[in-house]
């Protein structure tokens, strides 16, 4: 028979895995039946076409600004293999290139229209035999334990279906010593920014949103998933209880964006 200390342990760690946060509830379209995973593909093959001229359009190009700072962060590891989760349309994959120079990229997304872009920008920059993108979830990562240097995610981890169980199978794989980066957008908390930022994210770029991509609801479900998402010390708890160690969070742009790292 099993020890009372044993099941304690196994009903923690099942609690642990049913552990729920606001931001899991907020799906793109809340009429539909399908899962939170399924929708998110779904919004994201949609505009995909879109996806990196809004980035630039809708951030002043801030946001290329942020991968590259963030990117930054890896360096003290120099990874040779590197994993970039929920990459979309490679942006961070290729960054990661030029910035840390790894022998080995793999990015993976659920969104088989942003991998279609990715891998024609690739093509383009004849990065072939450097980056490969493919189908995968970060729930269940298709590689064995310990096989990456560092993982990424940008702009990833508010679509996670289940935050801690994405969290726990990017620890999985990655090498002991590794760390994670992740770049997330968070709420400025400065008055004045702060009400600029609300507006500009529930008004503004929902309208631009639809304008450009015929999609207005992509722009919404953006801004209502980083209001509820655990942002600064929250996520790095999130971080801490997953098993990383030497979390950090550095806020960038007045806090409208975040860098969080850990180490396995």
């Amino acid at each position: 028979m099993q020890s009372t200390q044993s099941l304690k342990v196994q009903t923690c760690y099942i609690c642990k895995q049913m552990t729920k946060f606001e931001h899991d509830t907020v799906v793109p379209f809340n009429e539909s039946a399908q899962s939170k995973k399924e929708q998110v593909a779904e919004m994201f093959n949609n505009i995909a076409y879109k996806y990196d001229f809004l980035n630039r359009f809708l951030s002043a190009g801030t946001d290329v600004i942020w991968r590259k700072k963030a990117l930054r962060h890896l360096k003290e590891v120099n990874p040779k293999s590197l994993l970039d989760v929920a990459t979309g349309t490679a942006d961070v994959a290729i960054m990661a290139d030029k910035i840390l120079a790894p022998e080995k990229i793999i990015g993976i997304d659920i969104s088989e229209g942003m991998l279609e872009v990715g891998r024609k920008k690739i093509d383009a920059l004849e990065l072939n035999e450097k980056i490969s993108l493919m189908s995968g979830d970060s729930e269940n990562i298709n590689f064995p334990d310990n096989s990456f240097d560092a993982v990424t995610v940008a702009f990833g981890v508010r679509n996670f279906q289940h935050l801690e169980k994405g969290l726990a199978e990017i620890k999985r794989v990655l090498k002991p010593g590794g760390k994670l980066m992740v770049l997330e957008f968070s709420k400025p908390k400065t008055p004045v920014i702060k009400q600029f930022y609300a507006l500009y994210m529930k008004i503004v770029t929902p309208r631009l949103g639809k304008l450009f991509s015929k999609n207005a609801g992509a722009y919404k479900y953006l801004d209502e998933s980083i209001k509820k998402f655990p942002e600064g010390k929250q996520f790095i708890e999130v971080l801490d209880s997953t098993g990383y160690t030497k979390t950090y969070c550095k806020p960038l742009s007045f806090g409208i964006c975040s860098i969080y790292c850990g180490t396995k």
